[in-house]
């Protein structure tokens, strides 16, 4: 059946023009003013929205195989497709590691509600030792990450890169110097740190790292991509290595680019992720790196746990955040109406930025597919855990109120979420 998404803004091409858009199956029809209503056409009233290219995140987390307690295919996909993403990348922290091609993920293909596209592992197990089988995994894979640990030996990761960049392929990397954290760090070393005698991660941890990857990469043409970026310093590694010319591009969470340590208002674990939330000039810092092009992407870093597992505090919670469901209308509400960031801008970071990142271009044309979402920026709804789709509820923005939340997505045609504007009225 037909679908006429009428009255909205429409973002394409990196731009926002006034216009419908009409699905016909699994196509975009016709985009255009004033399209008329075709025979059996459903419509959908879009005043007050943005038609988005779905959303790409580069960084999720979703538990299975192995660890279907906190999140599954099919429940960390729902939650995608609330979120307005269409596409995301799932991390190789699972249980069997994807190192070989015969454990990469077959329930993508079963139970996901929209595209999952694997990470495979740079080393066996994530041990940081021998190498996964980079060659054959490649064509089947986003990249390689050994998100959650990276990779300690400047050997191995060297090994590693040179067989990476030869497949054609990038790698993810986990930056973080486990020797420059101290036994039980679990939140930033600054202010938060010191009121409540936690041990503090340092911001060194992450940049001594980047600086090793950027080296190595410069080293051995290896396209590099650094995961979650905390750190101004880490931002000034980038952006020196992108003016260098050198093949290395960055993401920020939205819990890392909308809050800091100095906010945090409890000792709760909804507030303890990896990497931590920053101080507040690191926070600035990568504002201002989205704005400037060093930071080419958002990605959540969605990373589901059970209730038990994050009730224990800073010291007793497992680290790790939702993301999916809330990033948009996090970055909108704290970005984008403040005026830090241009709503095209914005756009871009989840669309044609990660979809760069993975070689692919999808935008809103007609002959395209249509995977897509619909934005709704006028209405303000609180942040409330208990109705996520998700399995995971641990999110340090509960009990906010946001605006910017998806109305409507599609993957490739299909009604894979659905929330009327104004309304409460979930699908």
């Amino acid at each position: 059946m037909a679908l006429l998404i009428q009255n909205g803004r429409v973002y394409r091409e990196g731009r926002l023009e006034r216009a419908d858009l009409l699905v016909e199956g699994d196509r975009i029809a016709a985009i255009g003013e004033g399209l008329p209503q075709a025979p059996g056409a459903r419509v959908f009233d879009a005043s007050g929205c943005v038609v988005s290219p779905g959303f790409t995140d580069l960084h999720v987390h979703l538990r299975e195989p192995g660890f279907s307690h906190k999140e599954t295919v099919a429940s960390g996909t729902a939650a995608a497709a609330a979120g307005g993403f269409t596409t995301v990348c799932a991390m190789p922290n699972v249980d069997p590691t994807p190192d070989s091609p015969a454990r990469l993920l077959p329930q993508a293909r079963r139970d996901a509600r929209v595209r999952v596209v694997p990470y495979a592992a740079i080393t066996r197990g994530q041990r940081g030792e021998a190498l996964s089988e980079i060659a054959a995994l490649a064509p089947r894979v986003a990249g390689f990450s050994d998100d959650g640990r990276g990779v300690r030996s400047e050997e191995t990761m060297r090994a590693a890169m040179e067989r990476v960049a030869a497949a054609g392929s990038f790698v993810a990397a986990h930056c973080e110097v486990e020797a420059l954290v101290p036994a039980g760090g679990c939140c930033h070393d600054g202010a938060f740190a010191r009121a409540h005698g936690f041990p503090g991660i340092p911001s060194e941890s992450e940049y001594a790292e980047i600086a090793r990857d950027i080296r190595l990469a410069a080293e051995t043409g290896c396209r590099l991509h650094i995961c979650h970026l905390s750190t101004k310093e880490g931002a000034a590694l980038v952006r020196r290595a992108r003016k260098r010319g050198l093949p290395v591009t960055c993401e920020a969470t939205p819990h890392n680019l909308l809050l800091c340590d100095g906010e945090i208002p409890a000792d709760e674990g909804r507030f303890k992720m990896n990497p931590p939330l920053r101080a507040a000039d690191d926070r600035a810092a990568l504002v201002e790196a989205l704005l400037d092009g060093t930071i080419t992407a958002i990605a959540t870093d969605h990373a589901p746990h059970t209730a038990e597992e994050k009730s224990g505090g800073f010291r007793g919670s497992l680290f790790g955040v939702v993301g999916l469901e809330t990033a948009f209308p996090a970055l909108y509400t704290g970005l984008t109406e403040p005026g830090l960031l241009p709503l095209g801008r914005l756009l871009e970071l989840l669309t044609a930025g990660p979809q760069e990142i993975l070689g692919e271009r999808r935008t809103l044309a007609p002959g395209e597919e249509a995977s897509l979402t619909v934005l709704d920026l006028r209405t303000a709804r609180k942040v409330e855990p208990e109705r996520f789709l998700s399995r995971g509820r641990a999110t340090p923005f509960a009990g906010r109120t946001l605006r910017g939340w998806p109305a409507l997505t599609l993957y490739r045609g299909k009604e894979v979420y659905r929330r009327w504007p104004g309304t409460q009225t979930e699908g």
